[in-house]
């Protein structure tokens, strides 16, 4: 308990203390000013206490906690300890595919005999609705939204009241890490009377959005995070920590997007996957809290697995401002400098040891966008014209388009509602302000409509073809736009709001005007979208724009304006205003810092955001209105082709068999370099030639019915079909990029499941070759289910993104990764030879196997199960088969 006599910072958690209890032990060693805790980073400390407070000699030991305390030393040494974070944070679209897993493990737990409410979240799990709506306008979009999705939500709401613990934020709310930073936060929990710092994961990837607040958390796989909710912890390599120090002033016209884009390459350049990323410096404190999630929500396109910025009196300003109540703010304070987790930015005595430092002088960044197919890939703005032109003949790539030079000046004439235009390479067709990164950002939403505000007035407009949309992070974003007065001119250059949720940045961009897309098509040309994003993969934001640039709100809607990414803002004009025939340029427009700190000092209030959430559970009345049964177990309807029972466990058994060796397993797949999980496992729109729409049309659906894969992640029959669907993944077998392979036994070209099909009747493994980063992206745990429900038994890569290896750990596809110089094209494989993995029946971490070819070549890889947990979970055959076993257990 805290009290005002607190000199440990461990006293609240072990009273009454006991001689006998293991952390009474450690207690000792813990006192306030112990020189491993007062070093250890910020982000360590929260591992530390959870740690100590969940100490219990079996799933967290007193050796897993000397391990945390001793960072220094351990942090090198691959060193496994757990982590039960305070609580899981969940969107629709995974949200879904785990409350599907949720019930049909309620129903394997009752068929081995065993209790099936047992299969029920012990810690808060909160999941929002915010990935299911697409852009159209605001009420065409609520009632499509719930039109298309009514089962969905039906069982989502069945799930809220079958499950303990579980609350779910209704559709139209925001964006779940915006709602995550403005309302679910705790940053500090109250349990009758005893104090913990808040922690969670989150089954998206940009959960990290909520360590700009000082509360650690990160994106896990689905899988992970039904484990979790179900008392598991987190099994975890003790992270390295790397001290980025922020000093200087950055320009008056920088943006915090600015900020984020340049961290983000610079981390990419320095290496930090795997690893903590901890901010400190003076320049910290110049940082709102908004600047600091903006910086941590895009942890994940510099790979780290957290960004974390401590608790200062910013954070606490923060939460006042969004309407937390006094007495939390006290306790939260009083608690936070109790056991050493408040931080002085401006005091260099409190800055703990890292494992490496870099630096960031903030007066050296400048306006920059990134693209035009990796969110790591700056580009100035002042370069932006070179560097698409350059882009334009470039070798096919991250930076090419290999476009013909006689062919860069294709211009496409087309009619649109009466009007002649013209489309060629670099023509804006999507202007999109959307996804968590910048729209909980009010100084880059209040700075679009300031620089919307002066363009109206200088009679500047965009063309009206341009797919342009405002999806906020809240209603509080709104709010705040309208008082302040900016919302009719964002309206007036066709940035109006069309719903609140994941929309153009996730591919629900929803469709192009028909005359656009015959004119890209005719030109074969390179469009252009310009969205305030976090991905820019390519095929997901839409298949019509093959170049897509992530930047801020405000220049989103200078590239709309401009109608092209093709201008140097600095030297040519945006536009010419029709009030005085002069030319307009982006500097005559553009608002100061100042002028937006203004106008966000008078209208963003606490006021608002209180009136806004104190009715977030009951303001739908669509969502009100839903009648969902209330059985402990789900009643399955055979007919449904959104929700159906996935057949992870048929079969299931509590005798456990030894792992077996692969033979003369087949190539599915040949892949390259950063295969993301939007190649494995798209979200956007359902091909109406794709595996998926013709199993679809067999149930009786037409194409407008579709709907979205991202929809139908309750679908398991949908969802195989959609693995490996996107267009855009280019298989070497093909040498092109399509969403199909090579039947290597009859050497047919087919879509990827029906040559997967072909396979399983045959009764042969599989296995897939990537390049490096395979599973790059969003955390989607159908990205490791697709492939084992298409019979993948491995997948052999030169590295992972983490979560993604985790999720196919989590459904018992082994991850093998080439040794240190070792690739497929140095070992000479083609991916026509049939391979032989040789397993032990004696598993240890990171072991490394044999792999034999048909044609008596064999070589060696490691085997990435990185924990003993992991490896308990492959013997299992997956993390939700090992839940099954245990929660059956008498």
């Amino acid at each position: 308990r805290m009290s005002a006599t607190v000199k440990n910072p461990f006293q609240h958690l072990v009273e009454p203390l006991d001689p006998k209890d293991p952390t009474q032990q450690f207690y000792n060693l813990c006192k306030l000013g112990d020189s491993r805790y007062d070093r250890l980073p910020f982000s360590i400390r929260v591992l530390l206490e959870s740690a100590v407070r969940n100490c219990d000699e079996f799933l967290v030991k007193r050796t897993d906690v000397e391990s945390i305390l001793n960072w220094k030393q351990t942090q090198t040494q691959t060193v496994e300890v757990p982590f039960r974070p305070a609580r899981v944070i969940l969107q629709d679209f995974t949200g879904v595919p785990a409350v599907v897993d949720f019930a049909a493990m309620r129903d394997a737990v009752m068929k081995l005999g065993g209790d099936p409410e047992k299969i029920n979240p012990v810690c808060p799990a909160d999941l929002v609705i915010d990935h299911s709506i697409q852009t159209l306008s605001t009420v065409k979009n609520q009632d499509l939204e719930f039109d298309r999705n009514k089962e969905r939500f039906q069982f989502l709401k069945w799930g809220s009241k079958a499950f303990r613990n579980m609350r779910i934020i209704p559709p139209g709310s925001g964006i779940v890490h915006q709602v995550n930073l403005e309302y679910l936060a705790r940053v500090v929990f109250n349990h009758n009377g005893y104090f913990y710092p808040d922690s969670l994961v989150g089954t998206d990837s940009h959960t990290t959005m909520i360590d700009g607040l000082g509360v650690l958390g990160w994106g896990v796989g689905g899988i992970e995070a039904e484990a979790v909710m179900l008392g598991q912890p987190i099994s975890m390599v003790l992270p390295e920590v790397m001290g980025y120090k922020l000093h200087g002033t950055p320009d008056k016209l920088i943006t915090s997007t600015d900020i984020v884009l340049t961290v983000t390459k610079h981390l990419r350049q320095v290496g930090v996957v795997g690893k903590f990323v901890e901010f400190f410096g003076p320049g910290v404190a110049q940082l709102s809290i908004a600047d600091r999630a903006t910086i941590a929500n895009m942890c994940p396109e510099y790979g780290a697995t957290a960004a974390f910025f401590p608790v200062d009196d910013v954070s606490i300003q923060y939460l006042r401002q969004t309407g937390r109540e006094a007495e939390k703010l006290a306790y939260i304070t009083k608690y936070l400098k109790t056991v050493a987790m408040f931080r002085d930015y401006s005091d260099v005595s409190q800055d703990p040891d890292f494992t490496q430092v870099v630096e960031l002088d903030l007066s050296t960044v400048v306006p920059c966008c990134s693209g035009p197919k990796r969110p790591q890939d700056r580009v100035p703005v002042s370069d932006m014209k070179k560097d698409f032109e350059t882009c334009l003949g470039a070798k096919q790539g991250f930076k090419g388009f290999q476009v013909a030079p006689e062919h860069h000046s294709t211009a496409v004439p087309f009619q649109f509602n009466g009007k002649e235009y013209t489309l060629s390479h670099g023509s804006v067709v999507i202007a999109a302000i959307t996804s968590c990164t910048n729209t909980s950002n009010p100084s880059v939403m209040l700075g679009a409509g300031l620089l919307a505000k002066k363009a109206i007035n200088c009679g500047l407009s965009v063309k009206p073809y341009i797919k342009t949309s405002l999806s906020p992070g809240s209603g509080v974003v709104t709010y705040y736009l309208k008082e302040s007065g900016v919302m009719d001119y964002l309206s007036q250059l066709g940035f109006e709001v069309v719903g609140y949720g994941c929309m153009t940045c996730i591919g629900n961009s929803g469709p192009l005007p028909e005359p656009v897309v015959e004119a890209i098509t005719q030109g074969d040309l390179v469009a252009a979208g310009i969205l305030s994003g976090n991905r820019n993969f390519e095929g997901r934001v839409h298949p019509n724009t093959r170049a897509n640039y992530l930047a801020s709100p405000p220049l989103v809607i200078a590239y709309a304006i401009a109608g092209t990414v093709r201008i140097d803002f600095e030297k040519e004009p945006i536009g010419k205003s029709l009030k005085k025939i002069s030319l307009i340029f982006l500097r005559d427009i553009w608002p100061t810092r100042e002028e937006i700190q203004a106008v966000e000092r008078m209208f963003v209030i606490p006021s608002m955001f209180k009136e806004v959430y104190e009715k977030i559970e009951k303001v739908n009345e669509r969502w009100n209105s839903l009648v969902a049964p209330s059985d402990k177990l789900y009643t399955w309807d055979p007919k449904s082709t959104y929700i159906k029972s996935p057949p992870f466990f048929d079969g299931l058994t509590m005798k456990l068999q030894p792992p077996k060796s692969i033979h003369d397993a087949y190539v599915l797949l040949n892949l390259g370099d950063s295969v993301t999980t939007d190649h494995i496992s798209p979200a956007g729109n359902i091909a109406r030639n794709s595996p998926a729409a013709r199993y679809l049309t067999s149930r009786g659906l037409t194409p407008r019915d579709f709907n979205s894969y991202g929809s139908r992640r309750g679908n398991d029959a949908v969802m195989a079909r959609g693995t490996f669907a996107n267009i855009r993944l280019f298989n070497k077998f093909l040498n092109k990029q399509a969403p199909q392979t090579i039947h290597l036994p009859t050497g047919e070209t087919l879509d990827v499941f029906d040559a997967a099909e072909r396979y399983r009747q045959s009764g042969v493994p599989l296995l897939i070759l990537a390049g490096k980063e395979y599973g790059s992206g969003s955390s989607r745990d159908w990205a490791a289910k697709g492939p084992f429900l298409l019979g993948v038994n491995a997948v052999l890569a030169e590295s992972y993104e983490r979560i993604h290896r985790s999720n196919l750990v989590g459904m018992g596809v082994i991850p093998l990764e080439y040794l240190p110089g070792d690739n497929a094209d140095s070992l000479g494989l083609t991916g026509r030879e049939r391979y032989t993995i040789i397993i032990p029946e004696q598993l240890t971490p990171r072991m490394i196997v044999n792999i034999k070819l048909d044609t008596g070549k064999t070589f060696q890889v490691r085997m990435r199960f990185d924990t003993d947990v992991e490896l308990a979970y492959f013997r299992h055959g997956g993390i939700l088969n090992y839940m099954v076993c245990k929660m059956s257990e008498n």
